[in-house]
């Protein structure tokens, strides 16, 4: 109804610099957002693709991840879609035009995606230690590698793909859900969300 009113002001001219024209029938907010979207599906599908290539014509790829790694992947895959249900309910909560509502879930999904960043920081932490890095990238920061011997630090040594792929797309995803959050607190101050509950 509000689409249909605003198309009709817009070709009837009236409401000239206040509105704007939508583009395909969406709002150019909208379009934003579906292009934005779109833009990241492809760079994590080329990452993906990269990393399947690399994993069918590397013999013998390393599967090292043991039930521990498994354990806190699982964790923080349950974090990403606990903030993923959090966020629409925060949606559904703005629709309604429950303020306080809307506050919680968008405090509740930045605890969740704050709580998959550390998750991860602590599991990076955990296998550089144990020795899977990326030398050459650590020596280019003036970083010494770690001395650590075993599984990790052989597979760093002998199948430099794996330990590139790992860091690449697990970095990106970090960088991801980081810049989402701290874009999401920007977004929930800048509206006075926080200031109008507080």
């Amino acid at each position: 109804m509000a689409d249909a009113t605003l198309q009709h002001q817009v070709a009837a001219g009236h409401g000239a610099g206040e509105f704007e024209a939508p583009l395909f029938g969406a709002y150019s907010k909208k379009v934003g957002m579906w292009l934005f979207l779109a833009s990241d599906s492809l760079t994590f599908g080329a990452l993906l693709f990269a990393f399947s290539y690399n994993r069918i014509y590397t013999i013998p790829w390393p599967t090292p991840f043991g039930k521990d790694s498994i354990i806190n992947a699982t964790v923080m895959t349950a974090c990403l879609l606990s903030s993923s249900l959090t966020m629409v309910l925060g949606v559904f909560a703005a629709q309604a035009g429950d303020r306080a509502k809307t506050r919680l879930w968008l405090l509740a999904t930045m605890v969740f995606g704050t709580a998959f960043i550390v998750l991860h920081g602590m599991e990076w932490s955990k296998l550089i230690n144990e020795g899977l890095s990326l030398p050459g990238f650590m020596t280019a920061l003036g970083v010494t590698p770690p001395t650590a011997t075993g599984e990790y630090a052989d597979i760093s040594k002998n199948v430099p793909q794996f330990t590139q792929a790992f860091f690449g797309l697990t970095a990106m995803h970090m960088l991801h859900v980081t810049i989402g959050v701290i874009y999401l607190g920007v977004v929930a101050f800048a509206s006075g969300f926080c200031r109008s509950w507080a």
